[in-house]
């Protein structure tokens, strides 16, 4: 039987991505946790209404003084009131975080047999940080059973309770068509509780979007240019906050070669 060109680009990712391995799935949800808490804005802050997010994937955390340049540089950037980071371990997600004077909390999905090191997903923010979890998403990798996480913290804005999840979906080599959404519905799913939330993240996909617009969410970051060389992958998702103009989100797409994936940002206003 002759397979299709994508049939084998699908069997030769797949052996590269089962080569990769995993040392060991972190199947605990309260451990390894890792967190830091900075000075929080005080109720002198409260009255300001308007939240930048940014969300970055920074390939294995390997870039750390770039990101944290571009972090601390970038007009779109540099003033963020919560930064989503995915592919992180907790040295770096520490010293991104004392950078840019924030709180943060950082939970590991697995850890990688290649690098030997930790690999997950932070919530950094200079809001109080009240409460957090580890969300465990369902269908692991295909090729070497690693498993995907979010991060998922309440951070207090004033006295406006928000929930945020720094998510990394799995990659189209990795899973089953239709299991990715799966992945985002569990996260949905914990965010029902919560009237004002935040999802960011890589979601290695476009199309999952609709999922949380379906589901009454903002898909801010729908439309701009591809994040990654394969598409527009990385996006923000708003529930029960607004966006304050048609210019409220968008692409940072020189990131100074701290990541293979370009960062995206959005602008949101707490509603009453």
């Amino acid at each position: 039987m002759r397979l299709t060109r994508h049939a084998v680009l699908f069997v030769v990712l797949g052996v590269v991505a089962g080569c990769s391995g995993i040392k060991r799935n972190y199947v605990d949800r309260v451990a390894p946790r890792y967190s830091e808490t900075a000075v929080a804005r005080t109720s002198a802050h409260a009255g300001v209404d308007t939240l930048r997010i940014v969300s970055f994937n920074i390939k294995f955390a390997q870039q750390i003084d770039s990101t944290i340049a571009v972090l601390t540089t970038d007009p779109a950037m540099r003033d963020a009131d919560i930064v989503l980071l995915q592919e992180m371990d907790e040295p770096g997600t520490k010293r991104i975080a004392e950078a840019l004077g924030m709180s943060y909390v950082y939970y590991p999905a697995v850890l990688r047999s290649n690098t030997h090191r930790d690999f997950g997903n932070a919530v950094l923010t200079h809001w109080a940080i009240v409460e957090d979890a580890k969300i465990i998403l369902p269908h692991n990798a295909l090729f070497n059973g690693s498993q995907r996480i979010a991060t998922a913290t309440t951070v207090r804005v004033g006295d406006t309770p928000i929930r945020v999840y720094s998510a990394h979906l799995a990659t189209f080599v990795n899973i089953w068509p239709g299991s990715r959404g799966d992945q985002l519905r569990a996260i949905l799913a914990d965010a029902d509780k919560h009237p004002r939330v935040i999802i960011g993240g890589d979601m290695n996909n476009h199309s999952v979007g609709h999922i949380a617009r379906d589901r009454g969410y903002i898909w801010t970051t729908e439309h701009g240019p591809r994040t990654t060389p394969l598409g527009r992958w990385d996006h923000i998702f708003l529930k029960g906050l607004a966006l304050p103009d048609s210019a409220a989100s968008g692409t940072v797409t020189n990131v100074h070669h701290a990541s293979d994936h370009k960062a995206v940002w959005a602008r949101a206003i707490r509603t009453p």
